[in-house]
């Protein structure tokens, strides 16, 4: 099976290819077939790595990208448990939200609708490469590569302004991350003298082990401009903002990009890292305590939007801290357990949002919503699955991973519990809100909207039904030893690549724990229920005027980093630019000009003025030779 590794990000690339040379002849049935087929083909062969457990710490080796004296970084790919894990959730639900996209996006031109399918199969190809690089620059390649497609994606509508602002938003707050990352990698090649995850990290002859001692502070500033990196791609505080923003894009590529894979980047790259972040206190505390203030930050905005995919962006940023609550704590296994089941049900998720906004013609704002129940009994069921998975509702998956990262966080650092804690109850209001404002009660919006509403076709409700069936059953391959003897397959799955922490925890106080965080789960349901069941729409006041204004976070930013930057700007470009630079070009050429004006007049064709001025000159080369010079 390693033979076929390097198909599994080449056919999607191929595919991008296909589609994207032929978007102008192609048919749309033939450009569907190429961008699901690829991805689909990815699938097999990761599944097939999975079954047959052909898993290796060793670098597969094509060719040398760098090699000069003193550096040589190849092109490898390094497929093992944790990057094997990433692999089956990139293509498997991909290849969901392809399929779902063939109608979703079917209005589409068809020049459009094959350009749309050559980003989706090029961000695969990318996501595929961050996940597979054996070492830190190949998956830098796939970090940038994601963020272009991200560009491309969320400014698919690129005629529509505002869209082009969310993307270009998206991309430069990306940037910001990127630099730190870029910096680590240089500092990591100036430090250690390679990139390779296997030279790095291999317990035995790793490099950052042997160093480890004498180097705690470059590995500090390495692991925070690390954790820069991540807070860019996965969206954390304080650089999280374009996420809620990229739901600009369809809605298929809010649940590929911003659910299942991109802002998952952060924590891949964290968790493959973690022995460079083990040897970082400092910087584990601080991803701690970030991660629990976004999840808490972004929880308090999702309770009071309106926009059915800005609630679900802010949850998927809620989540996100999450998981960096977990990796502050050492819980390396939760976070790529939660990574998991956070695709399967916020995958499911957006794509119900979406059938929503197809029913009720292109609308998104809940409030004119309401009584979709009956007429989309495929979605609201798959919805309402998607709702009690994220709310930690158990047997479903979230449970078991929302529990895990409770029960480290628990261990570790109670005040960030109790934080965490206070966040699931929030989760689970603000999702049952928006289940209960969207399907509960009477329609709200036009009357033509209401005669057209209807179920989604197969191509969208099919991948609803195999996400759900995910939600309810994925969480069993991390089922805690409290429940299953020899539990938690997951976690000895990845301990070859992710350490394992072992909690000293009473049963007895686990059982607490876990009724404790259901049964905050369930009144705050409860409440969500007797609160919305008829919901009339109002208008906001007070505190919920700043929650629905989003903390006035964007407003804040803008005063204090884009007005003074565009002020720099008009004056660089007043005062600089065009009196500095311009005047100076401008005038050398103006000078030039008059020059060769004035110099036209020695060229006057009368042979007397030219022997005057040749006499002249005789006498002033002499005047020189004989008196001036001496």
């Amino acid at each position: 099976m390693k033979n076929l590794i390097f198909l599994i990000p080449l056919l999607p690339f191929l595919g991008f290819l296909i589609n994207g040379l032929g978007r102008n002849f192609l048919s749309k049935a033939l450009v569907s077939i190429v961008g699901c087929g690829t991805v689909l083909a990815s699938f097999i062969i990761s599944l097939l790595l999975f079954i047959n457990k052909d898993y290796s710490a060793q670098p597969i080796y094509y060719f040398d990208f760098i090699n000069i004296e003193g550096l040589r970084i190849p092109f490898a790919f390094q497929v093992d448990q944790l990057s094997g894990l990433f692999l089956l959730i990139i293509t498997g639900v991909g290849f969901l939200i392809h399929v779902y996209s063939t109608s979703y996006m079917h209005e589409e031109l068809r020049a459009h609708f094959a350009r749309y399918f050559a980003y989706l199969n090029l961000f695969v190809f990318s996501m595929l490469l961050l996940v597979m690089g054996a070492n830190f620059v190949i998956m830098f390649i796939g970090w940038e590569g994601v963020g272009l497609c991200s560009y491309l994606l969320i400014g698919y509508w690129f005629k529509n302004v505002d869209f082009t602002k969310a993307a270009k938003k998206a991309f430069v707050m990306n940037r910001i991350g990127d630099l730190g990352f870029l910096l680590a990698v240089f500092w990591i090649i100036q430090q250690f003298g390679t990139v390779s995850y296997y030279e790095l990290f291999n317990a035995e002859t790793g490099k950052v082990a042997i160093l480890s001692a004498q180097n705690s502070t470059a590995i500090v500033g390495i692991t925070l401009l690390l954790f820069l990196g991540a807070t860019g791609k996965s969206a954390q505080i304080p650089l999280y903002t374009w996420l809620p923003d990229a739901m600009a894009g369809p809605t298929p590529v809010s649940a590929l990009i911003h659910a299942a894979t991109m802002v998952t980047a952060g924590i891949y790259m964290i968790a493959r890292s973690n022995v460079l972040f083990n040897l970082a206190p400092l910087t584990m505390g601080i991803i701690a305590v970030v991660g629990a203030a976004t999840a808490l930050l972004a929880a308090t905005i999702a309770i009071r939007q309106n926009d059915i995919k800005k609630v679900l962006a802010y949850s998927t940023v809620s989540q996100l801290g999450y998981m960096f609550l977990a990796l502050g704590t050492g819980a390396y296994v939760a976070a790529v357990f939660h990574v998991m089941t956070h695709a399967f049900f916020k995958a499911l998720l957006f794509l119900g949002s979406g059938s929503v906004i197809h029913a009720v013609s292109g609308q998104q704002d809940i409030r004119l919503m309401g009584g979709l129940r009956k007429k989309l009994p495929v979605t609201y069921f798959t919805f309402l699955i998607g709702c009690i998975a994220i709310a930690g509702i158990p047997p479903l998956s979230g449970f078991f991973s929302k529990d895990a990262i409770l029960l480290n966080v628990f261990v570790n650092d109670k005040f960030l519990w109790v934080i965490g804690l206070i966040t699931a109850a929030l989760t689970a209001f603000y999702m049952f809100r928006l289940l209960f404002i969207t399907f509960n009660g009477t329609f709200r919006g036009t009357e033509e909207q209401r005669v057209h509403i209807h179920e989604s076709p197969a191509a969208m409700t099919l991948p609803l039904i195999v996400l759900a069936v995910l939600s309810i059953i994925g969480g069993f391959i991390g089922v805690p030893e409290l429940f299953m003897e020899g539990g938690e397959w997951l976690t000895g799955f990845l301990a070859p690549v992710v350490p394992v922490v072992k909690l000293h925890v009473e049963h007895a106080t686990e059982y607490l724990l876990i009724a404790l965080t259901t049964g905050v789960a369930v009144i705050a349901i409860l409440l969500a229920f007797f609160r919305y069941k008829k919901y009339r729409p109002e208008q906001p006041s007070g505190f919920a005027r700043v929650l629905e204004n989003k903390w006035y976070v964007d407003e804040l930013y803008n005063s204090i980093f884009v007005q003074p930057l565009n002020k720099l700007g008009v004056a660089a470009n007043r005062y600089f630019e065009r009196s500095g630079i311009d005047a100076l070009v401008n005038g050398v050429g103006r000078l030039v000009h008059y020059g060769g004006r004035q110099m036209r007049w020695l060229q006057s064709g009368q042979v007397g003025n030219y022997i005057l001025l040749m006499v002249i000159s005789m006498f002033l080369f002499f005047l020189w030779q004989f008196f001036i010079r001496k």
